[in-house]
């Protein structure tokens, strides 16, 4: 039976025949447009039968031949996006105080370092994350591992969230009035704490294993913050 292409971050799509890649676009902005051109060209050239906006921020190129999967990726001249395997696989960016006028906080600078250090980094178990800058929280960061709120007054920080399988989570909010530098801290704790945890599931899970409480204790936060 055909499976996933881990290793050239191709997946197999549901007529077991075909797959598809998803090149790693930070953040999902693309200031240099003729990138929008290549990919409608490597779709064209290789077949694909569409090109699928995802909820990670990617362009993915649907319905290519095994064979061409090599030739696609050195046409393209990108990286795979972690769409797949057990890593960070996201970190969502909305358009933050860059270009959005309701924008509190710097979400696309804090965003692309974060994805920088983290995308596709090895975890236990698959780990997304979030980056809002206003309370308005377009980049879903309520239901990430690990999301960033920007606020009046800095960042507030959630932990734990997911909506995959059967009994989704929100995630608990851990810290608040955070400025980019503490944040970005608190999210490195967050990751190390996680990769030292060891446990194949959702960050989530974990926390409610532990409790939340005895979980912000081992991160040095207090307890009771909003």
């Amino acid at each position: 039976m055909a499976e996933d292409l881990l290793e050239k971050g191709a997946i197999i799509q549901r007529d077991k025949e075909t797959y598809a890649i998803a090149p790693h676009i930070p953040g999902g902005i693309i200031t240099d447009f003729n990138l929008l051109r290549k990919i409608a060209d490597v779709a064209e050239k290789y077949g694909a039968k569409a090109v699928k906006l995802t909820s990670a921020e990617r362009f993915a190129l649907v319905g290519l031949r095994p064979q061409d999967i090599d030739a696609a990726w050195k046409d393209l001249g990108l990286s795979p996006g972690a769409a797949i395997g057990l890593c960070v696989r996201s970190v969502k960016i909305c358009p933050g105080t860059t270009f959005c006028r309701i924008g509190m906080q710097d979400a696309v600078g804090v965003g692309l370092k974060l994805d920088s250090k983290y995308h596709g980094y090895s975890l236990p178990y698959k780990f997304k994350m979030g980056v809002s800058g206003c309370p308005n929280n377009c980049s879903e960061s309520s239901i990430k591992d690990v999301g960033l709120v920007g606020m009046a007054k800095g960042w507030r920080v959630l932990a734990g969230g997911f909506v995959s399988g059967l009994k989704p989570r929100l995630a608990d909010v851990i810290a608040s009035g955070l400025n980019d530098d503490e944040a970005m801290a608190l999210v490195d704790k967050i990751v190390e704490w996680y990769q030292g945890a060891g446990k194949a599931k959702r960050l989530g899970r974990v926390i409610d294993e532990i409790g939340l409480t005895t979980f912000m204790e081992q991160l040095g936060l207090p307890v009771g913050q909003d």
